[in-house]
């Protein structure tokens, strides 16, 4: 505890009192707010007297809660002067005690009450805080993975989400599909390099946009230009940038373009079985280079065929052989031995079980299925 008080004889009595009862209480000394301001913080308790030398008022007392951290403060008053500690508590102080009224008891009472009394406090705010940010992290969350705009003549669509282990820390992960006015079906999946909310905030406004766009009948590699200039402008410092991949599906579902911006291939999965889609066309991440151009590269899908799309988090586990990662090679051996229904539960679970420790950073999974 830190005793501030200026007056020998009252110092002298409070740790005689604290004897009296045998409290083991470690009791420091300072005689003015500007010592205790140099001490704090570090203490458990705050005894304050609030008639200081170097305060008049209240504002000692302010000054001491400013520096005291997570100490509670237990203020000392004057017999006549009792309406200055309920003063006290409105300012933040966890109690007061009037002197010449306590014994040594009462004194220990009163300081584990305020101690107790303001780890209760901090408990209820960070609870507080950890629900709010709960919920605004929810809200955004909404806002990365919306409900996909299908038909029942679209291809067959499953989609999962699974946060890292900083689950406060919500990435900028996002997808979307929606279906064209001639049929076709759009997908987007991206992933906003870093984490936290305004990360996650520019994963949501380019995920709105891009449904925009699409909604708007821009065409595809338009597409791409223009969600790179919205980043350009709307991003919250220079270097952050977006992987993302994006298909179109013919609405006969035998053909698709698929554009890649920085981001890891996606597994074509037919008869042939699976494989990740060359890169010879993918074009630099957005927001990289201003002048970036992307390139379509056009798919023949045959009878049966499904389209794995996914972020970085589904790949980047380590297998526990030195700091050696899955990877698409490895996803694409765990890809081979799933089933082809239920195969996005079937591979999170082989990604689970040949991977090592708990996944750092955010994953989403999009597979689109042949519907005919």
């Amino acid at each position: 505890m830190l005793l501030v008080e200026d007056d020998d004889g009252d110092a002298v009595l409070v740790t005689a009192l604290l004897d009296e009862v045998g409290a083991t209480v470690d009791v420091t000394r300072a005689r003015t707010v500007r010592d205790a301001v140099g001490l704090l913080p570090g203490f458990d308790c705050v005894l304050l007297d609030l008639g200081l030398p170097d305060a008049s008022g209240l504002d000692g007392l302010r000054r001491i809660l400013e520096q005291a951290g997570q100490a509670a403060v237990l203020v000392l008053t004057g017999h006549d002067d009792e309406e200055r500690g309920i003063q006290a508590l409105a300012v933040g102080a966890q109690d007061y005690l009037v002197k010449g009224q306590v014994d040594g008891s009462l004194l220990l009472r009163g300081i584990r009450y305020a101690v107790e009394r303001r780890r209760a406090e901090d408990t209820h705010r960070q609870l507080r805080e950890e629900r709010l940010l709960a919920q605004e992290t929810a809200r955004l969350e909404r806002g990365l993975l919306p409900t996909p705009l299908l038909t029942e003549q679209s291809p067959r669509l499953t989609s999962r989400y699974r946060p890292g282990q900083r689950r406060m820390q919500l990435g900028g992960d996002f997808f979307d599909a929606v279906t064209g006015p001639d049929g076709s079906l759009h997908v987007v999946i991206g992933d906003v390099c870093g984490h936290g909310p305004d990360e996650a905030a520019l994963g949501v406004c380019l995920r709105i946009a891009w449904r925009a766009l699409v909604l708007a009948g821009q065409a595809d590699d338009q597409v791409l230009s223009t969600l790179q200039e919205l980043l350009i402008h709307e991003r919250h410092r220079e270097g952050i940038f977006t992987t993302l991949c994006m298909a179109t599906v013919a609405a006969d579902q035998s053909s698709a373009a698929v554009y890649l911006a920085g981001h890891p291939s996606p597994i074509l999965i037919d008869d042939a079985g699976p494989r990740p889609l060359p890169r010879d066309r993918a074009g630099l991440p957005l927001g990289v280079l201003t002048e970036a151009k992307w390139t379509a590269l056009e798919l023949a899908l045959e009878p049966g065929w499904s389209l794995l799309l996914y972020t970085d988090g589904l790949i980047e586990g380590r297998t526990g052989v030195g700091h050696e990662r899955l990877n698409v090679e490895g996803l694409v051996d765990l890809v081979a031995v799933c089933h082809r229904d239920g195969l996005v539960g079937e591979l999170l679970t082989a990604v689970e079980r040949n991977t090592v420790g708990q996944p750092d950073d955010d994953l989403a999974v999009v597979l689109l299925q042949d519907s005919r």
